[in-house]
């Protein structure tokens, strides 16, 4: 298949899964830690567990354990939250009440394009909202009077691609200022936490209870966490969605029209994972991908991209192409039939003006050492190739020029 006729993200990770340098999807990848295989050793003492328990102690066990590791207790008040067998499932759940109150929303701009290909396809309004806008703690409420027309607000945070949060106390006064925006003038605001486990044991972020200020400001919301791509297991993942009190009786009933229950396997052997980083302090991973992004900065010194000090350190690092007669799009199937490496183009994440991302590229980190290592090496290798055929074709060009004749 040509690449350049994909025509969503998901489509170009669907496409680089089986690569043997697949830095497309943001899924952890890495080998097992010690103490993970430790998890795996006891996968049938784990199963016959959740046969013995009932389903509701399964679902209290696991949200109980998923939001106190990151001191989320007022979400537990009260303990409402709907499991997802996905994000993008409680994504669906969203947009299916925003359809049902035809409700417009504003979604950041860039994110990850499958959040707008579902309100497309529900016929949901959506509007961009330009993640710069958000910046500023002076002038975010200005902003946001000046350029939110729509119903809802949906953000991710922290953002993916490009890392840029409202989380931790530094940037206190950034959520306050949006949450007070939409008390002021009734606006829902939607947050996709599926990073926000990231920021945890991070030295540079002090995280504090937000769903305390959403609960106490008496706004309208909905939250998604998820466990998908924070430890490697194999898309065994669940997804959460807790919204504010007022909005619960509907939701659910939304909710039960597509799913009764989550496996109790899962909801236990999950539990495990959290409660293993929490001893570990999310050490295998945190020290895996600080190790494999000081890597990418290495490899990237004397070529075209530039990696930007984004506000957190994900498992994605957003690259600036600074050529501007080199496209994402040219660049990534470039670089993959060069070398074999699968990266993701910018475009998409611009979901209303594609062009804009042209100047951009995402590189998943969460992958084992030795394979990211090679593939930055055969991606450095395929950027030096391009910038000599680039040269050759300026010195062409210019010999074709100093040969024409003059008018």
């Amino acid at each position: 298949m040509n690449i350049l006729n994909l025509t969503d993200l998901t489509q170009h990770e669907a496409e680089a899964i089986d690569q043997e340098f697949n830095f497309a999807n943001a899924f952890n990848q890495q080998t097992q830690s010690s103490s993970q295989m430790d998890i795996i050793t006891k996968l049938p003492e784990i199963w016959l567990d959740a046969k013995r328990t009932k389903q509701k102690d399964s679902n209290e066990k696991f949200i109980v354990t998923f939001y106190t590791t990151r001191g989320l207790n007022s979400a537990l008040q009260p303990n409402n939250i709907m499991l997802h067998y996905a994000a993008s499932i409680a994504i669906i759940h969203i947009a299916n009440y925003l359809v049902k109150k035809r409700l417009s929303v504003s979604l950041i701009e860039p994110c990850f394009d499958s959040l707008f290909n579902v309100f497309k396809h529900l016929e949901v309004p959506i509007y961009p909202l330009k993640e710069e806008l958000l910046h500023d703690g002076d002038s975010i409420y200005e902003n946001l009077k000046k350029y939110i027309k729509t119903d809802a607000i949906f953000l991710v945070d922290p953002n993916n691609p490009t890392g840029f949060t409202t989380l931790g106390i530094k940037n206190q006064k950034i959520f306050a200022e949006i949450v007070r925006f939409c008390k002021d003038y009734n606006k829902l605001l939607i947050i996709d936490y599926c990073f926000a486990n990231f920021l945890m044991y991070d030295d540079e972020v002090e995280l504090y209870d937000t769903y305390q200020v959403l609960k106490e400001s008496g706004i309208n919301y909905m939250a998604i966490e998820d466990t998908g791509k924070y430890w490697p297991i194999q898309n065994t993942k669940v997804a959460m969605l807790k919204v504010s009190d007022c909005l619960y009786e509907e939701m659910y009933s939304i909710y039960t029209a597509y799913i009764l229950s989550i496996s109790p396997f899962i909801l236990n052997l999950l539990s495990e994972y959290i409660l293993e980083s929490h001893r570990s302090q999310f050490s295998s991973t945190r020290y895996l991908l600080k190790k494999n992004q000081t890597i990418l900065k290495e490899m990237l010194q004397g070529t075209i991209l530039h990696l930007p000090e984004t506000m957190t350190k994900t498992c994605v690092a957003w690259c600036e192409i600074q050529d501007s007669s080199i496209k994402s799009t040219e660049l990534q199937e470039f670089l993959f039939q060069a070398k074999g490496v699968y990266i993701l183009p910018g475009t998409f994440f611009y979901w209303s003006n594609h062009p804009q991302g042209e100047k951009y590229i995402r590189i998943a980190l969460a992958r084992d050492t030795d394979n990211f290592m090679q593939g930055m090496k055969l991606l450095k290798e395929g950027l030096e190739i391009l910038k000599l055929e680039k040269s050759v074709w300026k010195t062409e060009e210019l010999l074709l020029n100093s040969t024409k004749s003059p008018i």
